[in-house]
Parts: structure tokens; C-alpha cells; sequence
């Protein structure tokens, strides 16, 4: 049977291929990049290496994670150790995209070079931030209003007073979902869609 459990060392390589598998919009994303190793080193591993207290997996019945939640208490503070220590390291291995290259493989290494503190409004009000991914086996049976329920009560007892995700608008399934659960639609870029939670509630 699925259950939910912490992180734990060792679990990263199954939770890289689980961003890569719902990278797309949910969908499989393998070969979209021309390594397909930048969506977890943006998405995810950063995250089990600076807060591996506030992730969770859902595991399998060999207890293999085929869902997560990842996310920071603190989302200036997470913003300024990515760009200051995560990507000079991580992001080494790719190069700058030259100025005229509009891939999508280019979109997201600039979007990486360029996070910092202060870069998106939504850590104002929703100090703490997530991601969410589930494979197939893992979806429609209640497991991601789990993962983020559990995270809100970590988030809650460390006195955080709100948490937001941001989605892209062609995850129409997500969409619907972050409303299903109840989470507050914001006010976002193009192309994204964000939501917030206040934990106060939880």
C-alpha cells in the first residue's frame, strides 16, 4: 500500500526522476531538455539538500517515493543560498544560453541564474513555498492534499503564517486541484498561475 513518510537520504535519484516524469504539465518531460537532469537540479534537489526536514515523500510497497512535496520556511532566505551557493554549483555543468536562444531548455537556466530574494512578490504574504509532484499511480487518491497538509502543519509549528505554489497555466489538472483543495488564487505573471494558503487555519 502508498503511505507517506519523511525524506530520507537516499531518496533523491527517485525523486529527480519524479520531476522529470511530470515536468510537462504533468506530463513526461524526458527529452525535452537536452539534459533532463536540469529539472530536478531547478525543481527539487535544492530542496532536499537545504530542507530535507520539510520534505515528504508517498512510497510504494518497496517504499520507493513516487510523490513529493519539497519547499522552504523561508523564501528570501532560500532565494539568496540558491543563488549564492546551489546554482554556481549545480548550474555549472550548463553553459549561459546565448541572448537569442528561446528554448524553453534556455527560458528555464535564465529563470535559475536569475532567482534571488525579492524576485517574486508571492513570499510576501506566503512566506514558506512547495513543490508538488505524483506519478500516476499516486493520483486521484487524495495522497497531494496529503503531502501539503503535512507540510502546512510542519510549516505551522515553526510559526510560518502563510505558504504559496506557483503552477503553469497549461497544468490545467493543477489548476483545478489547488482550487479543489481550497487554495487562494494570486495575482501572477503570464503563463503562471499562483496560489496561497493561510496556515493559521490548519
Amino acid at each position: 500500500m502508498l503511505h507517506l513518510r519523511r525524506f530520507r537520504a537516499g531518496d533523491e535519484a527517485a525523486l529527480a526522476d519524479i520531476c522529470l516524469r511530470t515536468a510537462d504539465a504533468g506530463a513526461d518531460a524526458t527529452g525535452v531538455f537536452a539534459d533532463d537532469d536540469i529539472w530536478a537540479a531547478v525543481f527539487v534537489l535544492p530542496y532536499v539538500e537545504r530542507h530535507q526536514d520539510l520534505a515528504f515523500v508517498v512510497a510504494d510497497d518497496e517504499d520507493r517515493p513516487v510523490g513529493y512535496v519539497v519547499g522552504t520556511d523561508d523564501t528570501r532566505a532560500f532565494e539568496d543560498w540558491f543563488a549564492r551557493d546551489w546554482w554556481p554549483r549545480a548550474g555549472s555543468r550548463w553553459p549561459r544560453p546565448a541572448a537569442d536562444d528561446t528554448s524553453r531548455q534556455a527560458g528555464t537556466l535564465r529563470y535559475a541564474a536569475g532567482r534571488r530574494a525579492g524576485a517574486e512578490p508571492y513570499g510576501d504574504r506566503h512566506p514558506a513555498h512547495l513543490h508538488i509532484d505524483l506519478l500516476p499511480e499516486a493520483q486521484r487518491q487524495g495522497w497531494g492534499r496529503r503531502l501539503i497538509d503535512r507540510l502546512g502543519v510542519e510549516l505551522r509549528g515553526r510559526g510560518v503564517t502563510g505558504l504559496h505554489l506557483v503552477a503553469s497555466t497549461d497544468n490545467t489538472a493543477a489548476l483545478a486541484f489547488y482550487d479543489r483543495i481550497g487554495l487562494e488564487r494570486l495575482p501572477s505573471h503570464n503563463g503562471v498561475q499562483a496560489f496561497g494558503r493561510d496556515l493559521a487555519s490548519l
